[in-house]
């Protein structure tokens, strides 16, 4: 990428920038309000009287609609400036319902005394590491941006999501759900929403939801599988199993290898993730299926991933996602990928026969319909 930023700014916070000179406008972005924990799960959570998940349900739609005035506020343009130095900036909240109260770590700054904080940095190190050594993006928007990261967020939060522009975790109740930090898994979903957003733009609701959900799901399981040195045989494929606590333990949110079978119980519900076109989820709940239907496009990969590794099926993805746009639909997505690896096996990048095995992929969860 040449010089010329892409910025959304928010006017409170950098008054400073005028909209003239070298600044001109630019496309609208799709800023996604994008929560790990899927409302269906919060709600049945709810509905078996866990106070903690009806209020993290109410403290969500508030901090979403401050959100959306947020972005209605915001002053799009393109600028020549740097963006940021790609450097890791750690908030504690201090259990208020507010983002960057105290900043407690910043780059190159020392370790301290709180595992949330020191987790949050670290992860989020591993994740823009792997951006930048393996796909050569340069930090979430490709123009070096700075990674907010808010941790101990309100009181027993049980989620995480990125707004927009910086990352939230909540500590969860140490019963349900544990810190949100404690996996990489999160952090790198999360943070891959904003790669989503610089890219394809995703729109949240529908297809288009369910595989802005399915990028992140695939960016989290990529990169958890290359920190771990692990290969799609020995993987576990699951999302979410780390966050779990002892009244979950062994329970996870979503699995790439088998959508429907992640969890069943009384206080998550049972997983209502398709696998298959077959069983695509039709309603208007969760935005019209963004968690529940990504399941399908999440077995293809792991198909696809079992055939030519992880991280080459990670690359391939990655291609087409810089080549997606913001209603992209789940056969706008096949035909995308598909090209992707046939464009990278010309390059010698893939492995020979990649496209034919992601079509089969594909073929075996009923893509293209």
């Amino acid at each position: 990428m040449n010089n010329l930023r892409k910025r959304i700014i928010h006017p409170e916070k950098n008054s400073h920038v005028k909209t003239s000179g070298s600044v001109k406008p630019c496309r609208h972005i799709n800023k996604c309000h994008c929560m790990f924990i899927p409302p269906q799960i919060l709600e049945n959570m709810a509905r078996e009287g866990v106070e903690e998940a009806l209020y993290s349900i109410q403290q969500s739609k508030l901090s979403r609609e401050k959100r959306d005035t947020r972005v209605n506020d915001m002053v799009e343009f393109t600028s020549t400036e740097a963006a940021g130095t790609s450097a890791r900036k750690v908030y504690d909240c201090k259990n208020l319902w507010k983002q960057r109260v105290k900043l407690v770590r910043s780059e190159d700054g020392s370790a301290t005394g709180d595992d949330a904080v020191n987790n949050a940095y670290d992860y989020a190190g591993v994740v823009r590491d792997y951006f930048i050594n393996e796909l050569g993006r340069n930090s979430i928007d490709d123009a070096s941006m700075d990674l907010i990261l808010n941790v101990h967020n309100g009181i027993d939060y049980q989620n995480a999501y990125w707004d927009g522009d910086e990352m939230t975790f909540g500590d969860g109740d140490d019963k349900i759900f544990v810190n949100f930090t404690k996996s990489l898994d999160v952090v790198a979903h999360e943070l891959a929403h904003g790669v989503t957003q610089w890219t394809a733009n995703l729109v949240y609701k529908g297809q288009s939801g369910a595989l802005n959900e399915h990028f992140s799901d695939v960016f989290g399981s990529v990169i958890t599988q290359h920190f771990e040195k692990q290969t799609a045989d020995n993987a576990d494929w699951l999302i979410g199993d780390e966050i779990m606590g002892p009244e979950l333990y062994g329970e996870a949110l979503r699995s790439m290898r088998e959508p429907g079978t992640a969890y069943d119980n009384k206080l998550m519900g049972k997983d209502q993730q398709p696998g298959h076109m077959k069983d695509y989820y039709t309603g208007s709940g969760d935005n019209y299926g963004v968690h529940t239907n990504s399941g399908i496009p999440n077995k293809a990969f792991y198909l696809a991933a079992k055939e030519i590794e992880t991280d080459k099926a990670g690359m391939i993805w990655y291609a087409a996602l810089k080549k997606l746009w913001p209603t992209a639909n789940f056969n706008d997505a096949v035909k995308v990928i598909v090209d992707s690896a046939r464009l990278l096996v010309k390059e010698d990048k893939a492995p020979k026969g990649s496209p034919q095995k992601i079509r089969a992929a594909f073929k075996a969860v009923g893509l293209p319909s």
